[in-house]
């Protein structure tokens, strides 16, 4: 980098970087963060304030930067105020946002698309299911179809708007209704079918890192919670305290065995 007409903000900020082996891309993304920043506030980045920074974040989130993009700049912010500016109250006013993470596409499963957490989830399909959303997709109301392909029909489509889903407030009226049917009397939300989801896999021995995929936990220690629930898995475990209370049944030594082996009949 030229160090010509450089403010001696910057000029420092790049000894920083310089100083701690960054790439000269990385340098680059920096400097341009921060020069965005500087363009927003109308004045130097050393003078900016918590507010200054809230501001410049709400402004990212309003415009149509992405997620991936508007985490790239914060990135060079951040390091303008933690390392250059020695400012580590702005620093820990600086969030990253967690950018969405897509699944490839796979055959023979339900494909949930930026589910809980931003995540893309891929779950079973079962036979039984599959038939029933055959039936429904036969079924279902097609009043909106004319001019939408196929390909891009919902399978549950809204019953007031073309080209749109049913709302979660629709869905959520429907499961109360199907759970009033069922005579469940207990307080339920869509939500319990996922706690339910997890805890039938456990109590039939699923393997817990398998539901751990299938829920899309990023630890361990959180599908580990539906162990408290699991009360048919936990109750089949045997104690061992009851294998202690067993009788025991000496086997017989090897070599009294053989001799009962070799004793003529009487």
């Amino acid at each position: 980098m030229t160090t010509a007409a450089i403010t001696p903000l910057r000029q420092r900020m790049i000894e920083d970087m310089t100083a701690r082996k960054l790439c000269a891309g990385t340098q680059r993304g920096h400097i341009l963060s921060c020069k965005r920043f500087a363009a927003f506030l109308k004045r130097s980045p050393d003078t900016a304030t918590l507010e200054d920074i809230r501001r410049f974040q709400l402004h990212l989130a309003e415009t149509d930067v992405s997620i991936c993009n508007r985490n790239r700049i914060m990135t060079g912010l951040r390091f303008l105020f933690r390392v250059t500016l020695r400012r580590l109250d702005l620093a820990e006013e600086v969030y990253h946002i967690r950018e969405p993470q897509k699944l490839p596409a796979v055959e023979n499963i339900i494909r949930i698309e930026q589910s809980k957490g931003r995540k893309d989830r891929n779950v079973m399909l079962s036979d039984e299911m599959l038939g029933l959303l055959r039936q429904w997709w036969k079924a279902r109301p097609s009043r909106y179809d004319a001019g939408i392909l196929v390909q891009e029909r919902w399978l549950f489509p809204s019953r007031k708007s073309a080209g749109r889903s049913i709302t979660t407030r629709h869905l959520n009226r429907l499961f109360h209704e199907a759970a009033d049917a069922a005579g469940i009397k207990k307080g339920v939300t869509v939500h319990t079918l996922r706690h339910s989801f997890a805890t039938h896999l456990l109590d039939d021995d699923t393997n817990i890192r398998k539901i751990q995929v299938l829920l899309g936990h990023e630890k361990l220690e959180t599908t580990a919670r539906y162990l408290h629930v699991a009360t048919g898995m936990i109750s089949a475990v045997e104690s061992p305290l009851d294998r202690l209370a067993r009788p025991k049944h000496k086997r017989p030594r090897k070599a009294e065995k053989n001799r009962k082996e070799v004793q003529p009949p009487a």
